[in-house]
């Protein structure tokens, strides 16, 4: 294996490289060997969106450790570059690199909301809670000037249907016109990710997603406009962000959420190699403590994919983060969740929905 002695990263950038696929027959990956043959000031990478032309939008699993069996991610990869993201994988079934790749080179479904329709109105349709969000995340920076989200909330507010939503993006509050009313009729639910309340950390992690300070007047926002919303502390990184839990939980409280959820860091696949090569570069004084927790929490390994202990890890250092976390929820008052989604509201499109949308 090449010793690597220089990281080439981009600003702007969560992963520092892009190495090719695991379903590529050849791996390729740029490097400084250290004879300058690359500038140490690269140029930004430019953010590419494609089409993705799937002709069906809502995806299903049956995840014995996750409590919804349908979704939606409007985005193929995502802008905001969170070097941790456990999506990154799924940019290799493209061809493409689960690192750099993932954060520039992005797919959109323009007819996720007509596409939507068509399977709404299915005769054997039946509805439960959709979930944005649970892949990429729905209200990336692009969403500015696509507006997919936005149409698939309008297509589940026309037919009554329960949506929940997670998001570490302030942009949310746009659609709290459309989540508000939903929310009375308990149809609607968000979570707001916020992982730290330090600025640079925030930056270094999730190069371009909004700031925790606009998070939490997200939360603000959507709190005002009656939509039930918790904060998720997630990814939890033993060693680096565990110590603000509790600062976290209780700004989102005062900022109105209602509960509060973690997962603690999940390295599967290419994110193993590109979360160390990241902690590296950025926190090399600890850097070896924190793979040294991580590993603790899983057996040994640097990932455990066993369902029920993905989420949350085992062992001495994620039972003490479980009790710290339900400590800190009951004091912060996100220990009080009540939000049952309504069902029986929910009405078909109109037969000839679909193919007016089409014309």
């Amino acid at each position: 294996m090449t010793q690597r002695t220089h990281i080439l990263q981009r600003k702007g950038r969560g992963a520092a490289s892009n190495l090719s696929g695991r379903f590529e027959a050849h791996s390729k990956e740029a490097f400084d060997d250290g004879w300058g043959a690359i500038d140490d000031d690269l140029p930004p990478l430019e953010t590419e969106v494609a089409i993705d032309a799937s002709r069906t939008v809502i995806a299903r699993n049956s995840s014995p450790d996750i409590p919804f069996d349908r979704s939606i991610n409007p985005y193929r990869g995502c802008e905001h570059g969170c070097v941790y993201c456990f999506a990154r994988p799924t940019h290799a079934w493209l061809g493409l690199s689960p690192g750099q790749d993932f954060e520039s080179k992005l797919l959109m479904k323009p007819d996720a909301a007509v596409l939507l329709r068509q399977e709404l109105a299915r005769p054997g349709y039946r509805p439960r809670v959709i979930a944005l969000g649970t892949n990429t995340d729905p209200y990336q920076p692009i969403e500015r000037t696509h507006g997919i989200t936005r149409q698939i909330l309008e297509v589940l507010s026309d037919c009554r249907h329960p949506v929940g939503i997670v998001t570490k993006s302030a942009l949310i509050a746009r659609d709290a016109d459309i989540l508000g009313p939903m929310a009375q009729q308990r149809l609607a639910r968000a979570y707001i990710s916020i992982t730290t309340l330090d600025r640079d950390l925030a930056r270094r992690m999730e190069p371009r997603a909004p700031t925790p300070a606009k998070r939490l007047k997200a939360i603000e926002a959507l709190s005002r406009a009656g939509v039930p919303v918790g904060v998720m502390f997630a990814p939890i990184i033993p060693g680096l962000n565990d110590h603000e839990m509790e600062a976290v939980l209780q700004a989102a409280s005062d900022a109105g959420a209602r509960t509060g959820s973690y997962v603690l860091l999940r390295l599967p696949l290419e994110i193993k190699d590109l979360f160390t090569e990241w902690l590296e570069a950025h926190y090399p004084d600890r850097a070896e403590r924190v793979m040294t927790l991580v590993r603790d929490c899983r057996g040994g390994r640097a990932y455990d994919s066993q369902w029920g202990k993905r989420m949350k890890g085992s062992g001495p250092f994620a039972d003490m983060v479980a009790r710290r976390f339900a400590m800190a929820c009951r004091r912060s008052g996100l220990d009080k969740r009540s939000w049952e989604m309504d069902t029986t509201l929910f009405r078909k499109p109109a037969a000839d929905a679909d193919q007016l949308a089409l014309l």
